[in-house]
């Protein structure tokens, strides 16, 4: 089945955004993600940042990456939750762990909120639809 048309048979709240809404928000959150994490990243190259601070940005990513093919290429709402609540999980964990270490590189986490918000009202809809689809 085309995974479009199985996720657009999927029970949803009404609260649901529209299908369409999905990639112009990812390309506006790919875009901070690539720009703040990519600098997580270069600081712990440079040695500025250690690489325990950097982990959790890293499993961001992975879990973020693995949503999509969990839920459209698997079709599986459940691992899709599980993964979800990873992504939130690891977000706010990075977000804590920058801010602790590095006051010059807060506005990684005020330049993140967007991302936040989108991924937490994501996990609320995963969650959702999982239960409507048990």
């Amino acid at each position: 089945m085309n995974e479009t048309v199985q996720y657009a048979e999927l029970i949803k709240p009404s609260w649901s955004p529209p299908s369409w809404l999905f990639g112009p928000v990812w390309t506006v959150l790919y875009l901070i993600i690539a720009i703040s994490f990519g600098t997580v990243f270069y600081q712990a190259l440079k040695g500025k940042l250690t690489w325990k601070v950097a982990l959790p940005f890293a499993l961001n990513l992975v879990f973020n990456f693995a949503f999509t093919p969990i839920q459209f290429g698997l079709q599986n709402n459940l691992l899709a939750s599980i993964d979800i609540l990873l992504v939130l999980g690891t977000l706010i964990w990075a977000l804590v762990a920058i801010w602790r270490v590095s006051s010059k590189l807060r506005w990684i986490v005020y330049v993140n909120i967007p991302y936040f918000l989108w991924v937490t009202f994501a996990t609320c809809l995963q969650l959702t639809i999982t239960y409507l689809n048990r």
